[in-house]
């Protein structure tokens, strides 16, 4: 399967994500996809020609093989990859949506734009980039759930027996390094994990963000209100223009103060 091709589709959420977005898109493509295609494959390229049954019973080991591997690990992962990387595909489908009808508006109204920016998660898009992070971390839950049951916790045993049809017996089988797959399941499911766990963090950063925004605005259009309601208007002059006199004073000597702080007041004009 060629991956190139889907990383190049991918390579343009980039520029419609957040920090945790660019996260995600990373660790995808660094511990996901690029360990799928480089050792993944090789280290499960054989698991059907070594795995062996110590019965020469025609079909036996054919069956159980069936019955110990349900479904390869190799085309579940690939369809993992594929399904939890299409959402994103999802939210450049609305960008470009909302590009070409910026474009229409823009030809058939002389120049002025429906959209400031496209791009901006506002609006629908804030919605469509919203489920695309349910999506995606639902199908990696998904998977890990269908993988945890089908192989009974993410476990391959070195030994396994069989007693099915047309097995003559209970027959010991064996598959090749265990060991190593093992180790291999559990890192792709590790990842996966932390994939989901970012989700989560850029979902709460989204809801957490749009709930500030809306405080803040309810904020600012109630401190208008109050503003609107109780204008303030001046009662009385500044306190810089009242002089205090004391009320223990006579009225003769009331008017010889007023007088000295009349002279003060032209002496320091004079000055």
């Amino acid at each position: 399967m060629n991956w190139s091709g889907l990383e190049s589709l991918l390579s343009g959420v980039n520029k419609y994500s957040t920090a945790f977005g660019r996260i995600w898109l990373s660790m995808v493509f660094v511990f996901r996809v690029l360990v799928f295609v480089v050792a993944a494959q090789r280290v499960w390229g054989d698991e059907s020609k070594d795995f062996v049954c110590n019965t020469r019973q025609p079909g036996c080991t054919n069956i159980c093989y069936d019955h110990i591997f349900p479904i390869s690990h190799i085309r579940l992962w690939a369809l993992q990859l594929i399904f939890v990387t299409c959402p994103s595909l999802i939210v450049v489908a609305h960008v470009k949506f909302r590009e070409g009808k910026d474009a229409k508006y823009t030809a058939s109204h002389h120049g002025s734009h429906l959209y400031a920016n496209p791009g901006k998660k506002r609006g629908g898009l804030w919605w469509t980039y919203l489920l695309s992070l349910v999506f995606k971390a639902g199908f990696d839950a998904a998977f890990l759930y269908i993988l945890f049951r089908i192989y009974d916790g993410y476990d391959l045993p070195k030994l396994s027996k069989c007693s099915l049809d047309p097995c003559p017996n209970t027959v010991d089988c064996f598959i090749s390094r265990p060991t190593e797959k093992k180790i291999f399941m559990l890192f792709m499911v590790v990842s996966s994990a932390l994939c989901i766990f970012m989700c989560i963090l850029e979902m709460l950063y989204l809801i957490g963000k749009r709930i500030a925004k809306l405080l803040r605005v309810r904020h600012e259009n109630e401190r208008i209100l109050f503003a609107e309601q109780h204008e303030l208007t001046e009662m009385a002059p500044p306190r810089s223009q009242y002089h205090w006199v004391d009320p223990t004073l006579d009225d003769n000597q009331r008017s010889l103060t007023r007088r000295e702080k009349i002279k003060e007041g032209s002496v320091t004009t004079a000055l």
